[in-house]
């Protein structure tokens, strides 16, 4: 019964452990699932689907629903729908594209978009998922968002720029609905106060511009934001290279609203995977990278196979490869340093990769407006797979648990895999768990929140399966065999565990397990050291929970960092560590494997050898010698005798070489001893028996393995034979002394210095490798020492001492003369070459004889050019050739014909020569000498004079003893020498400011009043002696202690950002004064202090309170109610003036107060009120005017002018005198002015009368002058008319042939047809080819088909509307030679366009060409109207055409503005007097062989001229096969030698101001006849816009005939005066004969053509 009950427990356990272990999961069988959103603030799940949103808890319960369809739609109409416009509208199911949170504003929601309604979004609560927190009913086309077709992929990340939330949104191409919506585009969430456009609009907002939205089909799979970039996955065709598709991945700046920043890059994953199905951000390896899942392309298609890999990139990879596309096009135009094409502008648009400034991408690393964009790299970054699968994957996401990489992934059979990646290498499945059987899983693969689980979505559930179930293991041996690597197994507690805490070391694997708490740890992690060492030292803990069990210290330590401690001895370095460390020399790897990949392995001496006996016992016998095998050493154990020895030398078989050896008497048996430490002594059997008399008792040879062991056995060079000296340029041979270089013998190795490789071809033990070979190095010094060592092939070098070096040596660098090169070390063997070039070079290579004798010395410079009578100063003398060595100028220098004597220490052999002034007994002027041996003395051109320096004075003579005083010491000659020669000093302080007439000083402080002497010395400073060669002045200054002394007492006030110096006024004995300065208000003064000379006084520290500014004071008017009226005064009384703040920083005495030019004097103030007494009698205006004088406050820097004061007197009468005599002369004045009135009217009437006939008479004569000059016009009108009947007559209208004007209809933008060629074929496949093509003609011949055809390719999603028209085109020019055929299948297909558009909507019938038939309907209306165009209509519009410019070009036209004076706008140059003539060039064509008349205007611009030689030269040819004026240049032609190139803008263009004009012919003197000629250019010239855009940007506006006004828009408000100034404007009487002419001209011209074109109808 007990076992029963055991077992039924049992059962129960494990049926409750299955249930625990189950994953959760809810099935929503109403529709398809699409996209799956994490609420990490809640742990919520949401779920998009088709019609239909969830919102479910994060144990996957229902909590809330709504539905999002069906909707009434049909993608080839604009919402808002409505069944009678659009009556193909039918109940259309709303797939969700777009499920995104929108967090940070004022109520966090859902972002939901679908297909419905052009792709529309709306936005929805996230507590209840049925509540529409916002939607559009009647969105524009900037508002429709996602893709209308379920199968094209949207993808969307939100962000935020510059306080704005934006959604960016990747969408794919549909061929049906509004067409040019951008790949990528962003959106505004909101409306804001700068932006008025509706939410989720891209109205002035960042878009990726595309050229052809069909050819950039961009197949999105994510959008991820990593810092601060946001990044696009997507695939698509390679549209440049080979039509392929494959993955790129693109980048945006998240602060980039213009997209300056865009710039994509191309994926590649070794074994052929190029379709991204599924992507995340994660971490391995410690950095942030891209997790993809690939999968393979079907035949150059972008359908994907079941054979897949996960392929992971670094995201510093990613951005490195963006960043050097985006330098690449910046700064070296897309190529790299071999010219190769890495970096391009995708997309067809103009823009294109530039060659800016280096730090271009430094300063923008987001782009400008000046850097080029969308950039693409043509290199791929590469992976390699961590992963592949045969089933398609197609979801994936990934997890970091103890350092280690977990990936899940989710594949089309439904089933999650859970990965372990480990480093650099590839991934390991531990897991598979069938999620939904053969229900692919969803691209969003999301953990929850905790990390411990993860949501899977399928078709039609979604499933929460834990990330690791280690509850299922019940034993440690099932716990550690799963691999899981969230799980472990607690020993002390006998369960799992699940290690949140890692072990403090997860270095090690626990081979020795024990009764112990702790973990056994089944993933090893590689222990890096520390970069300066080849070891490192840890502290490993036994511990369970916080309790440390046991601990240890354990040192790892790595080979390979050991053998790189030593870069020249690697070899050495790892055999003599301390590790047990082993050299490969063959491998040139170090390592702690006693065995290598190839033989020769060198020991560390720290490991004991291993010696297999190999033949025990070897008899001795006689024959011929034996070779001894490689690595055995044979030693004799017993022997009888030796007598005389002597030297002989052994070869053994492919071990050591040689050896030396001893020889016995006998000449049978030998005794060989050797030096090698690997053996001790050998034995060499002869070929004659042995002697009898050698009597060996027991002869024992035992055999033991060789192994190299130690520093000594490295092969190294350790020497160079002979000496290192080597000159540069000679072909010198140098020897190395190597040992150990025998291993080296099937691979030669080289001698390797500065890049040059000397092959060595025989190598022994003790080698001596020889090579021959010159040597150059590019430093500017003497010797150069350069290091040897030997490499094994390109790059294993073989160990050499750290001194092996070659000293290089240039005898011609730093030697520029003769003694210089002379004085070189005799070792070096520099000579001085003589000859055309002499210079020093080494003896060797000298080709002419060395001179022995140099040059006489040559003196360049002298410094400097005055010195002391008395002497002591140094005079510095430059030049050449100066001597050797110091001996050779030491008593040969003079100056100015006395003795200088040369100081050693400063002298640079054959360069400078220092000496010191000796004293001279008058003032004398001479050149310097330099004599060296017998040779001519060198004399300096420049002049040194002895002077005599005087003092004259000195200025202040007394001072305070504080000290600081400046003194000013004047004389004359006192720059006599250097500055540093000439020393003042006031006592024992220096003086800081010299030149030639004064010294400036400044006193030092004393203890008392005292008598400072003034000294001024030249040459070596000496305070103890006065005499010669110092000159010495004592002046007495007497330092009282009154201000009275101070020189320059001043205050300074100091702020946190400035500070303001103030001088002192008003300096007393007792007292002084000083004004304190203005100051912002907003700044605060933090320190005051008084500088008196050499003394500091804090404000402080005098009445111990700190100084403080307070506001300004306010003074208020005097009538401050009517401040314009005077303030009536009193006499005898005070003004009272209020305020604020008067007596802050003020008092009575610092007020003055002013009324005109008098004082008012100031009686009472206080903090709000000013009295003062103003004179008795009313002073005076400052500018004694009549007008009353103003009242004027002074406070400190402050005025105030408080208004105008009238003074009032006490006596009055009725009628004052005055009075009486103003009202009789105001009456006289106004009967006056009434007569003047009246005469004035009867005058303008009589005037207004002459003027009104002389108006008649001028009519008159203006109609009669309007008479003639129609006649005179008509005249030459009639003469304009012949010669241009002549011009159209004789050379023809250039019309186009019927082949050049259907390709160009046919295929617009294009150079002619595609598939117009002759077809480039072998003969071997040229008959298959046209078989099948002629095949293709019957096909095309027959109507069902090719009307079937038609509507096939039409139903294609990727059949593009460029397609459309070149299937059309082509099927045009297959089928031009049948029309009849070609129009009835045109005819039938447009009845079936007809029938489409009346089921949706006729208006837009025809509207654009969209089909194949609207382009074929084109082309042949295109057909048809070629004759009518050639024979009827084309040639009167060409006439029309040269009648007007013919009539324009007569007349003067600006070439800036483009307005001319012969035409009717009378706002051009109709109103303007420009004077003008014509003239007539003579134009050299072919060379000079001909010359042409042209008739041009002086006032002609020179590409206006270039133009009209153009337009007469190439009569009747069509404009586009002329030749652009900007390719010519004009040249005045005066006789063979005279040529002078004219340009709009050169040199001699006249600046006025800001206002520069442009080289007419009159400008240049051009005269009538002269002769011109125009050539191509021999550079290339800037074009005339550019030329423009420079000058603006320069600040230079250009002008040709009248100066270009643009005034800003006229505001509302002054556009009625605007009309009223227009209306105003009447046409003058001068401009109304132009203006007649003008019209009757044009009136005639367009008479002649339509008369002209009637003749031609009929």
């Amino acid at each position: 019964n007990i076992f029963c009950w055991k077992l039924r427990l049992t059962m129960v356990l494990l049926q409750l452990t299955s249930v625990l272990f189950e994953p959760v999961r809810i099935s929503l069988n109403g529709s398809p699932l699409s996209h799956l959103l994490l609420d990490s603030a809640s742990g919520h799940i949401y779920v998009g689907a088709v019609n239909a949103l969830y919102h479910l808890s994060p144990d996957l319960e229902l909590i809330s629903s709504g539905r999002t369809g069906p909707k009434l739609d049909s993608p080839d109409c604009l919402p808002p729908i409505d069944p009678q416009d659009c009556t193909q509208a039918r109940e259309t199911d709303n797939t969700n594209k777009i499920l995104l949170l929108e967090e940070g504003g004022e109520k966090r929601c859902l972002i939901v978009c679908g297909t419905v309604l052009q792709g529309t979004c709306e936005k929805r609560s996230l507590g209840n998922v049925s509540e529409v927190l916002y939607q559009t009913d009647n969105p524009v086309d900037t508002q429709y968002v996602a893709a209308n077709d379920p199968r094209v992929s949207t993808v969307g990340v939100v962000v935020e720029q510059k306080g704005t939330r934006l959604m960016l949104v990747g969408r794919g191409y549909t061929s049906k609905g509004p067409g040019g919506i951008p790949p990528i585009t962003t959106r505004r969430l909101a409306p804001s106060r700068h932006h008025q456009a509706p939410t989720f609009s891209h109205e002035d907002l960042g878009k990726l511009v595309v050229g052809s939205y069909s050819e950039f089909n961009n197949h999105f799979v994510a959008a991820l934001r990593h810092n601060s970039h946001v990044y696009f996955l997507f695939s698509r065709r390679d549209v440049w290279r080979n039509r392929e598709y494959r993955t790129y991945v693109s980048r945006l700046c998240a602060g980039d609203t213009s997209f300056y920043s865009y710039v994509e890059v191309p994926l590649s994953c070794q074994g052929g995977y190029n379709l991204a199905q599924a992507a995340t951000l994660g971490t391995h390896v410690g950095s942030s990278s891209l997790f993809v899942a690939m999968a393979t392309g079907q035949a150059s298609t972008p359908a994907p196979t079941a054979r897949s890999a996960l392929c992971v990139y670094s995201m510093g990879e990613v951005d490195r490869a963006m960043r050097q596309a985006q330098l690449l096009c910046y700064t070296k135009e897309g190529r790299d340093d071999q010219g190769k094409e890495e970096a391009y502008i995708e997309y067809e648009v103009s823009s294109q990769c530039l060659r800016l400034a280096e730090d271009s991408l430094s300063k923008y690393p987001c782009g400008g407006e000046h850097t080029p964009s969308p950039i693409a790299s043509a290199v791929p970054l590469q992976a390699t797979p961590s992963l592949t699968s045969s089933s398609q994957l197609t979801a994936v996401v990934t997890s970091v648990e103890a350092g280690n990489t977990i990936v899940l992934l989710g594949d089309k059979k439904g089933q999650l895999h859970k990965v372990f990646l480990q480093g650099s290498g590839p991934g390991t499945v531990y897991e598979s768990v069938q999620v939904d059987k053969d229900s692919p899983v969803n691209a969003d693969l999301l953990l929850d929140t905790a990390r411990q689980s993860v949501y899977v979505l399928t078709e039609s559930k979604v499933t929460k399966v834990p990330v690791s179930q280690c509850e299922q293991h019940s034993d440690c041996s099932s716990c550690l065999s799963a691999g899981d690597p969230y799980c472990g197994w607690c020993v002390l507690e006998g369960r799992y565990d699940s290690p949140r805490q890692p072990p403090s070391v997860e270095a090690l694997r626990v081979v020795t397990r024990n009764r112990g708490s702790g973990w056994f740890i089944q993933r090893p992690v590689e222990c890096r050291p520390l970069s300066s060492a080849d070891h490192l030292s840890l502290r490993v803990s036994l511990m369970f929970g916080e309790v440390t069990i046991s601990h240890t210290n354990i040192t790892f330590y790595d080979c390979r960092a050991a053998g790189q401690l030593n870069t020249t001895s690697p070899c050495m370095a790892c055999v003599g560590s301390v590790w047990p460390c082993h050299w490969c020399a063959l491998d040139q790897l170090c390592s702690h494997a006693k065995r290598c990949s190839h033989k020769h392995i060198i020991y560390n001496t720290l490991v004991s050898p291993h010696l297999p006996h190999v033949s025990p016992e070897l008899p001795l016998s006689s024959g011929p010698p034996r070779p001894i095998p490689y690595g055995i050493a044979l030693h004799l154990c017993s022997y009888s005798r030796n007598e005389m020895w002597t030297t002989v030398r052994l070869e053994i078989a492919h071990a050591i070489k040689r050896f030396d050896a001893l020889l016995l008497s006998s000449d049978r048996v030998a005794f060989i001893y050797s030096r090698d430490p690997r053996v001790r002594c050998l034995l060499l059997l002869r070929e004659t028996p042995i002697s009898p008399h050698l009597h060996p008792d027991v002869c024992v040879l035992q055999a033991q393995e060789l192994e190299p062991r130690g520093a000594d056995a490295c092969p190294c060079v350790w020497a160079l034979k002979g000496s290192p000296l080597v000159p540069v340029g000679l072909d010198m041979q140098l020897v190395l002394l190597g040992r150990n270089l025998d291993l080296f013998e099937v691979t030669h190795p080289s001698l390797l210095w500065n890049s040059l490789y000397v092959t060595v071809q025989s190598l022994e033990r003790r080698a001596e490798i020889a090579c021959l070979s010159q040597f150059q190095y590019s430093t500017q010094q003497l010797e150069y020492s350069a290091p040897v060592y030997l490499r094994r092939g390109s790059s294993q070098r073989i160990d050499s001492t750290p001194h092996l070096h070659l000293q290089l040596y240039d005898c011609a660098v730093g030697q520029s003369d003769c003694s210089q090169c002379r004085a070189v070390s005799a070792r070096y063997g520099c000579v001085w070459c003589g000859g055309e070039s002499p210079s020093c070079t080494y003896s060797g290579s000298c080709l002419s004889h060395p001179v022995e004798t140099c040059p006489p010395p040559l003196i360049t410079k002298i410094q400097p050019q005055t010195g002391p009578l008395e002497g002591g100063i140094l005079v510095t003398i430059w030049g050449s050739n100066l001597g050797q060595q110091f001996e050779d100028i030491q008593k040969g220098v003079t100056v100015a014909g006395v003795r200088c004597v040369p100081q050693p220490e400063d002298y640079v052999t054959s360069t400078r020569v220092v000496c010191e002034l000796q004293p001279s007994q008058q003032e004398t002027r001479g050149p310097v000498t330099v004599s060296v041996g017998e040779t001519e003395p060198g004399r300096s051109q420049q002049m040194f004079a002895y002077q005599d320096p005087q003092l004259s004075g000195i200025i202040p003579e007394k001072g305070p003893v504080s000290g600081g005083t400046s003194l000013t010491v004047q004389g004359s000659q006192l720059l006599t020498g250097q500055k540093v020669d000439l020393a003042a000093y006031v006592g024992l302080h220096p003086c800081y400011e010299v030149n030639d007439t004064q010294l400036v000083c400044r006193t030092s402080p004393v203890n008392r009043t005292a008598e400072l002497q003034v000294r001024v010395l030249f040459g070596k400073p000496n305070f103890d002696r006065l005499n010669a060669p110092f000159l010495s002045v004592v002046i007495h200054l007497k330092y009282p202690s009154l201000f009275d002394f101070v020189n320059f007492p001043h205050c300074r006030f100091l702020s946190a950002l400035f500070q303001i110096q103030e001088p002192c006024i008003d300096v007393f004995p007792d007292q002084m004064t000083c004004v304190t300065p203005a100051v912002p208000s907003e700044f605060k003064v933090t320190g005051v202090w008084f500088e008196l000379d050499n003394v500091r006084v804090d404000f402080a520290s005098i009445d111990g309170k700190p100084f403080r500014y307070y506001p300004d004071p306010i003074l208020h008017r005097l009538n401050r109610d009517v401040p314009d009226q005077p303030f009536h005064f009193k006499p005898g009384g005070v003004i009272a003036v209020e305020g604020e703040g008067l007596t802050l920083a003020m008092t009575r005495e610092e007020v003055i107060a002013w009324v005109g030019v008098e004082r008012c004097d100031i009686k009472t103030l206080d903090s709000t009120h000013l009295y003062c007494e103003p004179p008795e009698i009313q002073p005076l205006s400052p500018d004694n005017s009549d007008t009353p004088p103003s009242l004027r406050v002074v406070m400190g820097k402050l005025e105030f002018d408080l208004g105008l004061v009238h003074y009032d007197n006490d006596v009055f009468s009725a009628v004052p005198l005055a009075a009486q005599v103003g009202l009789a002369a105001g009456a006289a004045v106004v009967v006056l002015v009434v007569l003047v009135i009246i005469l004035m009217y009867r005058r303008k009437s009589k005037q207004a009368l002459r003027d009104y006939k002389k108006v008649l008479v001028q009519l008159e004569t203006l109609e009669i002058n309007v008479g003639d000059q129609c006649r005179k016009e008509f005249t030459d009108l009639m003469t304009e008319m012949m010669d241009l009947s002549n011009d159209v007559g004789g050379p023809g209208i250039p019309f186009l042939d019927y082949r050049t004007y259907a390709e160009r209809v046919f295929f617009p933008g294009q150079r002619g047809a595609p598939l117009s060629q002759n077809l480039d074929l072998p003969e071997s496949r040229r008959q298959t080819v046209e078989q099948g093509l002629g095949q293709l003609n019957n096909l095309l011949n027959n109507r069902l088909f090719l009307i079937r055809f038609i509507h096939t390719l039409e139903a294609q999603q990727s059949f593009s509307q460029r397609d459309r028209g070149h299937v059309a085109s082509l099927l045009t020019m297959a089928l031009h030679d049948k029309l009849e055929y070609f129009t009835d299948v045109m005819k039938t297909l447009l009845g079936d366009l007809v029938q489409q558009y009346v089921a949706k909507n006729p208006k837009l019938m025809l509207r654009r060409t969209e089909t194949v038939v609207e382009k074929m309907l084109t082309n042949w209306m295109s057909i048809c109207l070629y004759s009518y165009l050639k024979e009827v209509a084309g040639e009167p519009l060409y006439m029309l055409y040269r009648a007007i410019k013919y009539q324009v070009d007569k007349g003067p036209v600006d070439s800036v503005t483009g307005k001319a004076k012969r035409t009717l706008n009378d706002s051009h140059l109709l109103r303007e007097d420009i004077d003008y003539c014509s003239m007539t060039l003579t134009v050299l064509v072919n060379n000079g062989a001909e010359a042409q008349p042209v008739k041009v205007l002086d006032i002609d611009t020179i590409t206006q001229v270039k133009d009209k030689i153009l337009d007469q030269t190439y009569k009747g040819v069509p404009f586009s096969q002329r030749p652009s004026a900007d390719s010519l240049d004009l040249e005045w032609r005066s006789g063979q030698a005279g040529h002078l190139t004219l340009s709009d803008d050169d040199v001699t263009a006249i600046v006025q101001g800001r206002w520069k004009r442009l080289n007419t012919l009159q400008h240049y003197k051009v005269r009538h006849t002269w002769a011109v000629a125009v050539c191509r250019v021999s550079s290339v010239h800037p074009t005339e816009t550019p030329m423009l855009e420079v000058e603006e940007e320069e600040g230079l506006r250009l002008w040709h005939l009248v100066k270009s006004s643009e005034d800003p828009e006229i505001p509302k408000h002054r556009k009625s005066s605007m009309r009223e100034r227009e209306r105003a404007k009447a046409i003058p009487e001068i401009y109304l004969t132009r203006l007649l002419s003008m019209k009757v001209r044009n009136l005639r011209l367009h008479e002649a053509t339509s008369a002209h074109r009637c003749q031609v109808l009929f």
